[in-house]
């Protein structure tokens, strides 16, 4: 079962920690102020680089998958 695989379970977290992240970026936009400007660009690449790694854990759990025949 998917909720009993941990790489399911790491990447679930994961995409749950993107979307924290993407919330603070948003809002601190939204808000503006000394926040924005200390902040704004580096929460943008914090939710790239996090988006980025768990797209690798999703194809690599789909691999596994598949290899394992599952």
């Amino acid at each position: 079962m998917l909720r009993d695989d941990p790489l399911f379970l790491i990447a679930g977290i994961g995409g749950l920690i993107v979307v924290a992240i993407l919330m603070v970026g948003i809002g601190g936009f939204a808000r503006g102020g000394e926040f924005n400007r200390r902040h704004g660009n580096r929460m943008m690449r914090w939710r790239i680089i996090a988006q980025a790694v768990v797209v690798a854990l999703v194809v690599g759990y789909m691999f596994l998958r598949n290899q394992l025949g599952e």
